[in-house]
Protein backbone atom coordinates (compact mmCIF):
# COMPACT_ATOMS: atom_id res chain seq x y z
CA UNK A 1 0.00 0.00 0.00
CA UNK A 2 1.30 3.41 -0.94
CA UNK A 3 1.51 5.85 1.98
CA UNK A 4 1.15 9.51 1.08
CA UNK A 5 2.98 12.34 2.80
CA UNK A 6 -0.38 13.53 4.20
CA UNK A 7 -0.93 10.20 5.94
CA UNK A 8 2.55 10.37 7.41
CA UNK A 9 1.88 13.90 8.66
CA UNK A 10 -1.41 12.74 10.20
CA UNK A 11 0.26 9.82 11.98
CA UNK A 12 3.00 12.14 13.24
CA UNK A 13 0.43 14.69 14.48
CA UNK A 14 -1.64 12.06 16.30
CA UNK A 15 1.50 10.68 17.92
CA UNK A 16 2.59 14.10 19.11
CA UNK A 17 -0.93 14.85 20.42
CA UNK A 18 -0.95 11.59 22.35
CA UNK A 19 2.41 12.40 23.93
CA UNK A 20 1.25 15.90 24.92
CA UNK A 21 -1.98 14.54 26.37
CA UNK A 22 -0.03 12.15 28.57
CA UNK A 23 2.59 14.75 29.56
CA UNK A 24 3.05 14.86 33.30
CA UNK A 25 2.40 18.10 35.14
CA UNK A 26 4.03 19.39 38.28
CA UNK A 27 1.86 21.54 40.55
CA UNK A 28 2.80 22.77 44.01
CA UNK A 29 0.40 22.01 46.82
CA UNK A 30 -0.39 25.65 47.62
CA UNK A 31 -1.05 26.36 43.92
CA UNK A 32 -3.39 23.38 43.76
CA UNK A 33 -5.29 24.60 46.82
CA UNK A 34 -5.72 28.11 45.41
CA UNK A 35 -6.84 26.58 42.12
CA UNK A 36 -9.41 24.46 43.99
CA UNK A 37 -10.71 27.57 45.76
CA UNK A 38 -11.24 29.15 42.36
CA UNK A 39 -12.59 26.19 40.40
CA UNK A 40 -14.28 23.72 42.74
CA UNK A 41 -18.06 23.34 42.73
CA UNK A 42 -18.17 23.29 46.53
CA UNK A 43 -16.60 26.74 46.86
CA UNK A 44 -18.75 28.11 44.02
CA UNK A 45 -21.91 26.88 45.74
CA UNK A 46 -20.78 28.32 49.08
CA UNK A 47 -20.08 31.72 47.48
CA UNK A 48 -23.47 31.66 45.77
CA UNK A 49 -25.19 31.03 49.11
CA UNK A 50 -23.33 33.99 50.58
CA UNK A 51 -24.58 36.20 47.72
CA UNK A 52 -28.12 34.95 48.28
CA UNK A 53 -27.97 35.91 51.96
CA UNK A 54 -26.53 39.29 50.96
CA UNK A 55 -29.45 39.97 48.62
CA UNK A 56 -31.94 38.83 51.28
CA UNK A 57 -30.39 41.31 53.71
CA UNK A 58 -30.64 44.11 51.14
CA UNK A 59 -34.28 43.20 50.43
CA UNK A 60 -35.08 43.31 54.16
CA UNK A 61 -33.45 46.73 54.53
CA UNK A 62 -35.74 48.01 51.77
CA UNK A 63 -38.70 47.52 54.12
CA UNK A 64 -37.55 50.64 56.01
CA UNK A 65 -38.26 52.84 53.03
CA UNK A 66 -41.66 54.18 51.91
CA UNK A 67 -43.83 52.38 49.38
CA UNK A 68 -45.01 54.55 46.48
CA UNK A 69 -47.64 53.40 44.02
CA UNK A 70 -49.40 55.08 41.13
CA UNK A 71 -52.44 53.77 39.29
CA UNK A 72 -54.76 54.95 36.55
CA UNK A 73 -58.00 53.73 35.07
CA UNK A 74 -60.07 54.48 32.02
CA UNK A 75 -63.53 52.92 31.91
CA UNK A 76 -66.11 53.12 29.16
CA UNK A 77 -69.63 53.22 30.56
CA UNK A 78 -72.74 52.09 28.68
CA UNK A 79 -76.25 53.39 29.43
CA UNK A 80 -75.31 54.62 32.88
CA UNK A 81 -78.23 55.97 34.89
CA UNK A 82 -77.07 58.90 36.97
CA UNK A 83 -79.20 60.05 39.89
CA UNK A 84 -77.63 63.08 41.53
CA UNK A 85 -79.12 63.12 45.03
CA UNK A 86 -77.48 66.42 45.68
CA UNK A 87 -79.94 68.09 43.27
CA UNK A 88 -83.13 66.65 44.80
CA UNK A 89 -83.89 69.91 46.65
CA UNK A 90 -83.63 71.97 43.50
CA UNK A 91 -86.82 73.02 41.64
CA UNK A 92 -85.05 73.18 38.36
CA UNK A 93 -85.35 70.27 36.05
CA UNK A 94 -83.33 69.27 33.12
CA UNK A 95 -82.25 66.32 31.09
CA UNK A 96 -80.11 63.61 32.69
CA UNK A 97 -76.45 63.99 31.68
CA UNK A 98 -74.99 61.34 29.42
CA UNK A 99 -72.27 59.50 31.35
CA UNK A 100 -70.20 57.19 29.19
CA UNK A 101 -66.63 57.32 30.55
CA UNK A 102 -64.64 57.46 33.77
CA UNK A 103 -61.04 58.60 34.28
CA UNK A 104 -59.31 57.89 37.59
CA UNK A 105 -55.72 58.51 38.63
CA UNK A 106 -54.18 57.87 42.04
CA UNK A 107 -50.80 58.15 43.73
CA UNK A 108 -50.32 56.65 47.22
CA UNK A 109 -47.34 56.56 49.55
CA UNK A 110 -46.93 54.80 52.88
CA UNK A 111 -44.06 54.80 55.36
CA UNK A 112 -43.89 52.38 58.29
CA UNK A 113 -43.42 54.36 61.49
CA UNK A 114 -43.68 51.56 64.03
CA UNK A 115 -44.18 47.84 63.45
CA UNK A 116 -43.39 46.34 66.82
CA UNK A 117 -39.64 46.52 66.07
CA UNK A 118 -40.14 43.83 63.42
CA UNK A 119 -38.27 45.71 60.69
CA UNK A 120 -35.18 46.40 62.82
CA UNK A 121 -35.12 42.87 64.17
CA UNK A 122 -35.60 41.42 60.69
CA UNK A 123 -32.56 43.36 59.52
CA UNK A 124 -30.55 42.04 62.48
CA UNK A 125 -31.79 38.51 61.72
CA UNK A 126 -30.73 38.58 58.08
CA UNK A 127 -27.46 40.31 58.92
CA UNK A 128 -26.62 37.48 61.32
CA UNK A 129 -27.62 34.89 58.72
CA UNK A 130 -25.43 36.62 56.13
CA UNK A 131 -22.46 36.54 58.50
CA UNK A 132 -23.19 32.90 59.35
CA UNK A 133 -23.26 31.97 55.66
CA UNK A 134 -20.00 33.85 55.12
CA UNK A 135 -18.42 31.84 57.94
CA UNK A 136 -19.78 28.61 56.41
CA UNK A 137 -18.21 29.55 53.07
CA UNK A 138 -14.84 30.02 54.78
CA UNK A 139 -15.27 26.61 56.42
CA UNK A 140 -15.98 25.16 52.97
CA UNK A 141 -12.66 26.59 51.77
CA UNK A 142 -11.01 24.92 54.75
CA UNK A 143 -12.62 21.58 53.89
CA UNK A 144 -11.68 21.85 50.21
CA UNK A 145 -8.09 22.70 51.12
CA UNK A 146 -7.92 19.61 53.35
CA UNK A 147 -9.39 17.49 50.56
CA UNK A 148 -6.61 18.66 48.23
CA UNK A 149 -4.02 17.90 50.92
CA UNK A 150 -5.38 14.37 51.34
CA UNK A 151 -5.33 13.78 47.59
CA UNK A 152 -1.78 15.12 47.38
CA UNK A 153 -0.69 12.87 50.24
CA UNK A 154 -2.32 9.84 48.63
CA UNK A 155 -0.81 10.73 45.25
CA UNK A 156 2.65 11.21 46.75
CA UNK A 157 2.41 7.91 48.65
CA UNK A 158 1.24 6.04 45.55
CA UNK A 159 4.02 7.51 43.41
CA UNK A 160 6.71 6.66 45.98
CA UNK A 161 5.32 3.15 46.33
CA UNK A 162 5.42 2.56 42.57
CA UNK A 163 8.92 4.03 42.40
CA UNK A 164 10.30 1.76 45.15
CA UNK A 165 8.50 -1.29 43.79
CA UNK A 166 10.00 -0.75 40.35
CA UNK A 167 13.47 -0.42 41.85
CA UNK A 168 12.95 -3.66 43.71
CA UNK A 169 11.53 -5.26 40.58
CA UNK A 170 14.75 -4.56 38.67
CA UNK A 171 16.75 -6.29 41.38
CA UNK A 172 14.34 -9.21 41.45
CA UNK A 173 14.48 -9.55 37.67
CA UNK A 174 18.27 -9.54 37.77
CA UNK A 175 18.11 -12.23 40.43
CA UNK A 176 15.99 -14.35 38.08
CA UNK A 177 18.64 -13.93 35.35
CA UNK A 178 21.39 -14.95 37.77
CA UNK A 179 19.40 -17.91 39.12
CA UNK A 180 18.62 -19.07 35.58
CA UNK A 181 22.32 -19.35 34.81
CA UNK A 182 22.98 -21.08 38.14
CA UNK A 183 20.12 -23.53 37.57
CA UNK A 184 21.40 -24.36 34.08
CA UNK A 185 24.80 -25.15 35.56
CA UNK A 186 23.24 -27.30 38.27
CA UNK A 187 24.43 -25.06 41.08
CA UNK A 188 20.94 -24.39 42.51
CA UNK A 189 17.77 -26.46 42.27
CA UNK A 190 14.97 -25.44 39.92
CA UNK A 191 12.78 -24.77 42.94
CA UNK A 192 14.94 -21.77 43.90
CA UNK A 193 14.58 -20.35 40.39
CA UNK A 194 10.80 -20.72 40.57
CA UNK A 195 10.75 -18.92 43.92
CA UNK A 196 12.65 -15.96 42.46
CA UNK A 197 10.30 -15.88 39.45
CA UNK A 198 7.30 -15.99 41.78
CA UNK A 199 8.66 -13.00 43.66
CA UNK A 200 8.88 -11.02 40.40
CA UNK A 201 5.24 -11.86 39.71
CA UNK A 202 4.20 -10.73 43.19
CA UNK A 203 6.06 -7.45 42.76
CA UNK A 204 4.35 -6.90 39.41
CA UNK A 205 0.95 -7.42 41.05
CA UNK A 206 1.87 -4.89 43.72
CA UNK A 207 2.97 -2.41 41.03
CA UNK A 208 -0.30 -2.88 39.15
CA UNK A 209 -2.31 -2.33 42.33
CA UNK A 210 -0.32 0.77 43.31
CA UNK A 211 -0.58 2.17 39.75
CA UNK A 212 -4.33 1.63 39.79
CA UNK A 213 -4.58 3.51 43.07
CA UNK A 214 -2.35 6.24 41.63
CA UNK A 215 -4.58 6.67 38.57
CA UNK A 216 -7.74 6.83 40.68
CA UNK A 217 -6.36 9.47 43.05
CA UNK A 218 -4.97 11.45 40.10
CA UNK A 219 -8.41 11.47 38.45
CA UNK A 220 -10.10 12.60 41.68
CA UNK A 221 -7.63 15.45 42.02
CA UNK A 222 -7.75 16.73 38.42
CA UNK A 223 -11.55 16.55 38.57
CA UNK A 224 -11.59 18.66 41.72
CA UNK A 225 -9.19 21.18 40.15
CA UNK A 226 -11.16 21.20 36.87
CA UNK A 227 -8.09 20.22 34.85
CA UNK A 228 -8.01 18.16 31.66
CA UNK A 229 -8.94 14.56 32.60
CA UNK A 230 -5.83 13.37 30.73
CA UNK A 231 -3.55 15.43 32.98
CA UNK A 232 -1.04 13.36 34.95
CA UNK A 233 0.08 15.18 38.09
CA UNK A 234 3.49 14.51 39.60
CA UNK A 235 3.99 15.36 43.26
CA UNK A 236 7.61 16.12 44.02
CA UNK A 237 8.88 15.88 47.56
CA UNK A 238 9.70 19.60 47.51
CA UNK A 239 6.08 20.36 46.54
CA UNK A 240 4.60 18.47 49.44
CA UNK A 241 6.99 17.46 52.18
CA UNK A 242 9.82 20.00 52.23
CA UNK A 243 8.82 22.76 54.65
CA UNK A 244 9.10 23.72 58.30
CA UNK A 245 6.30 22.85 60.69
CA UNK A 246 6.13 25.72 63.15
CA UNK A 247 3.58 26.62 65.79
CA UNK A 248 2.08 23.15 66.12
CA UNK A 249 -1.23 23.49 68.05
CA UNK A 250 -1.13 21.86 71.49
CA UNK A 251 -4.77 22.18 72.60
CA UNK A 252 -8.26 23.12 71.46
CA UNK A 253 -7.96 26.87 72.21
CA UNK A 254 -7.10 27.89 68.60
CA UNK A 255 -9.96 25.75 67.30
CA UNK A 256 -12.58 27.38 69.54
CA UNK A 257 -11.35 30.76 68.33
CA UNK A 258 -10.80 30.04 64.62
CA UNK A 259 -13.23 27.32 63.53
CA UNK A 260 -15.63 28.88 61.04
CA UNK A 261 -18.28 26.20 61.40
CA UNK A 262 -18.47 26.99 65.13
CA UNK A 263 -18.66 30.70 64.33
CA UNK A 264 -21.49 29.99 61.88
CA UNK A 265 -23.47 28.12 64.56
CA UNK A 266 -22.94 30.96 67.01
CA UNK A 267 -24.19 33.48 64.47
CA UNK A 268 -27.23 31.31 63.75
CA UNK A 269 -27.91 31.40 67.49
CA UNK A 270 -27.73 35.20 67.32
CA UNK A 271 -30.21 35.14 64.44
CA UNK A 272 -32.59 32.96 66.49
CA UNK A 273 -32.63 35.61 69.24
CA UNK A 274 -33.70 38.20 66.66
CA UNK A 275 -36.37 35.77 65.48
CA UNK A 276 -37.81 35.68 69.03
CA UNK A 277 -38.06 39.48 69.02
CA UNK A 278 -39.81 39.38 65.65
CA UNK A 279 -42.37 36.93 66.99
CA UNK A 280 -42.99 39.12 70.04
CA UNK A 281 -43.44 42.12 67.75
CA UNK A 282 -46.95 40.88 66.89
CA UNK A 283 -48.08 42.02 70.36
CA UNK A 284 -47.64 45.66 69.30
CA UNK A 285 -49.81 47.78 66.97
CA UNK A 286 -48.58 48.91 63.58
CA UNK A 287 -48.40 52.61 62.74
CA UNK A 288 -48.05 53.81 59.16
CA UNK A 289 -47.74 57.31 57.75
CA UNK A 290 -49.87 57.55 54.59
CA UNK A 291 -50.25 60.16 51.89
CA UNK A 292 -52.02 60.24 48.55
CA UNK A 293 -53.25 62.17 45.55
CA UNK A 294 -56.40 61.50 43.53
CA UNK A 295 -57.71 62.88 40.23
CA UNK A 296 -61.16 61.86 38.93
CA UNK A 297 -63.28 62.74 35.94
CA UNK A 298 -66.77 61.29 35.48
CA UNK A 299 -67.84 62.77 32.17
CA UNK A 300 -70.62 65.33 32.38
CA UNK A 301 -71.00 64.70 36.13
CA UNK A 302 -67.97 65.50 38.26
CA UNK A 303 -64.31 66.45 38.03
CA UNK A 304 -61.95 66.16 41.01
CA UNK A 305 -58.42 67.59 40.92
CA UNK A 306 -55.67 68.07 43.48
CA UNK A 307 -57.38 65.82 46.02
CA UNK A 308 -54.43 65.30 48.33
CA UNK A 309 -54.51 63.48 51.66
CA UNK A 310 -52.12 62.71 54.46
CA UNK A 311 -52.67 60.80 57.68
CA UNK A 312 -51.67 58.05 60.04
CA UNK A 313 -52.84 54.47 59.75
CA UNK A 314 -53.15 52.21 62.77
CA UNK A 315 -53.73 48.47 62.82
CA UNK A 316 -53.73 46.03 65.71
CA UNK A 317 -54.31 42.29 65.47
CA UNK A 318 -56.24 41.56 68.66
CA UNK A 319 -56.18 37.83 68.00
CA UNK A 320 -52.38 37.91 68.29
CA UNK A 321 -52.75 38.33 72.06
CA UNK A 322 -54.05 34.77 72.20
CA UNK A 323 -52.47 33.14 69.18
CA UNK A 324 -48.95 34.61 69.02
CA UNK A 325 -47.70 33.02 72.22
CA UNK A 326 -47.30 29.74 70.34
CA UNK A 327 -45.14 31.38 67.67
CA UNK A 328 -42.99 32.93 70.40
CA UNK A 329 -42.50 29.51 71.98
CA UNK A 330 -41.53 28.06 68.59
CA UNK A 331 -38.91 30.80 68.14
CA UNK A 332 -37.59 30.26 71.67
CA UNK A 333 -37.38 26.51 71.10
CA UNK A 334 -35.36 27.06 67.91
CA UNK A 335 -33.02 29.31 69.86
CA UNK A 336 -32.53 26.50 72.38
CA UNK A 337 -31.80 24.13 69.48
CA UNK A 338 -29.05 26.51 68.30
CA UNK A 339 -27.54 26.57 71.79
CA UNK A 340 -27.55 22.79 71.96
CA UNK A 341 -26.01 22.54 68.48
CA UNK A 342 -23.23 24.91 69.55
CA UNK A 343 -22.53 22.83 72.67
CA UNK A 344 -22.46 19.58 70.67
CA UNK A 345 -20.15 21.04 68.02
CA UNK A 346 -17.84 22.47 70.70
CA UNK A 347 -17.44 19.04 72.29
CA UNK A 348 -16.91 17.44 68.89
CA UNK A 349 -14.21 19.97 68.02
CA UNK A 350 -12.39 19.24 71.29
CA UNK A 351 -12.41 15.52 70.48
CA UNK A 352 -11.28 16.20 66.90
CA UNK A 353 -8.38 18.36 68.05
CA UNK A 354 -7.21 15.84 70.65
CA UNK A 355 -7.32 13.03 68.11
CA UNK A 356 -5.40 15.14 65.56
CA UNK A 357 -2.73 15.94 68.17
CA UNK A 358 -2.36 12.25 69.07
CA UNK A 359 -2.24 11.21 65.39
CA UNK A 360 0.46 13.79 64.67
CA UNK A 361 2.58 12.65 67.61
CA UNK A 362 2.12 9.02 66.51
CA UNK A 363 3.26 9.89 62.98
CA UNK A 364 6.43 11.46 64.39
CA UNK A 365 7.18 8.36 66.47
CA UNK A 366 6.47 6.03 63.53
CA UNK A 367 8.87 7.98 61.33
CA UNK A 368 11.69 7.37 63.83
CA UNK A 369 10.88 3.67 64.08
CA UNK A 370 10.63 3.27 60.30
CA UNK A 371 14.00 5.00 59.92
CA UNK A 372 15.53 2.44 62.26
CA UNK A 373 13.74 -0.35 60.41
CA UNK A 374 15.33 0.72 57.11
CA UNK A 375 18.79 0.54 58.64
CA UNK A 376 18.06 -2.79 60.30
CA UNK A 377 16.47 -4.41 57.23
CA UNK A 378 19.28 -3.16 54.95
CA UNK A 379 21.93 -4.59 57.26
CA UNK A 380 19.96 -7.81 57.60
CA UNK A 381 19.72 -8.17 53.82
CA UNK A 382 23.44 -7.53 53.47
CA UNK A 383 24.24 -10.25 56.02
CA UNK A 384 21.77 -12.75 54.53
CA UNK A 385 23.09 -12.04 51.02
CA UNK A 386 26.65 -12.59 52.18
CA UNK A 387 25.64 -15.85 53.84
CA UNK A 388 23.72 -16.95 50.75
CA UNK A 389 26.70 -16.27 48.51
CA UNK A 390 28.77 -18.45 50.84
CA UNK A 391 26.21 -21.24 51.00
CA UNK A 392 25.25 -20.57 54.61
CA UNK A 393 21.70 -19.43 53.91
CA UNK A 394 18.95 -20.62 51.59
CA UNK A 395 16.81 -18.85 49.00
CA UNK A 396 13.85 -18.45 51.35
CA UNK A 397 15.94 -16.41 53.77
CA UNK A 398 17.28 -14.24 50.94
CA UNK A 399 13.84 -13.51 49.47
CA UNK A 400 12.35 -12.88 52.91
CA UNK A 401 15.12 -10.41 53.74
CA UNK A 402 14.54 -8.68 50.41
CA UNK A 403 10.82 -8.34 51.11
CA UNK A 404 11.51 -6.97 54.59
CA UNK A 405 13.89 -4.40 53.19
CA UNK A 406 11.39 -3.31 50.56
CA UNK A 407 8.60 -2.98 53.13
CA UNK A 408 10.82 -0.91 55.41
CA UNK A 409 11.77 1.47 52.58
CA UNK A 410 8.14 1.93 51.56
CA UNK A 411 7.04 2.54 55.15
CA UNK A 412 9.81 5.11 55.64
CA UNK A 413 8.89 6.96 52.44
CA UNK A 414 5.21 7.02 53.37
CA UNK A 415 5.92 8.00 56.99
CA UNK A 416 7.32 11.38 55.95
CA UNK A 417 4.25 12.13 53.86
CA UNK A 418 2.07 10.93 56.73
CA UNK A 419 3.68 13.46 59.08
CA UNK A 420 2.85 16.29 56.67
CA UNK A 421 -0.69 15.03 56.22
CA UNK A 422 -1.30 14.75 59.97
CA UNK A 423 0.19 18.21 60.51
CA UNK A 424 -2.21 19.70 57.96
CA UNK A 425 -5.09 17.80 59.56
CA UNK A 426 -4.16 19.37 62.88
CA UNK A 427 -4.18 22.81 61.26
CA UNK A 428 -7.55 22.04 59.66
CA UNK A 429 -9.29 20.96 62.88
CA UNK A 430 -7.98 24.09 64.62
CA UNK A 431 -9.22 26.33 61.80
CA UNK A 432 -5.80 27.48 60.62
CA UNK A 433 -5.29 25.61 57.34
CA UNK A 434 -6.73 28.24 54.98
CA UNK A 435 -4.91 30.98 56.86
CA UNK A 436 -1.62 29.12 56.34
CA UNK A 437 -2.04 28.98 52.57
CA UNK A 438 -3.39 32.52 52.33
CA UNK A 439 -0.30 33.81 54.14
CA UNK A 440 1.94 31.78 51.85
CA UNK A 441 0.68 33.86 48.90
CA UNK A 442 1.41 37.23 50.52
Amino acid sequence: MKVSKYMLFGIFFVGISSIVAQEKTNLKLEDAIHLAWTKSNEVSLANTKVNTRKYELAATKNNQYPDFKISGQYQRLTNANVDLKINQGSSSSGSTPKVDQLLLGQANASLPVFAGFKIQNSIQLHDALYEAETASALQTKEDVAMKVVNYYASLYKAQKTVELLKENQKRAQQRVVDFTDLEKNGIIPRNDLLKSQLQVSKIQLSIDDATNNLNIVNFYLVTLLKLDPETKLVVLESDFANFRMDNVPQDEAPALQNRKDLESVRLQGKASQSNIKIAKGAYYPTLTLIAGYTALNLKNVITVENAMNIGLGVSYDLSAILKNSTLVKVAESKATESQNSEAILTDYIKVEVQKAIEDYQLALKQDVVYGQAVEQSSENYRIIKDKYDNGLSDTNDLLEADVDQLGAKINKALAKANIIQKYYELLAVTGQLSQTFNLSKI
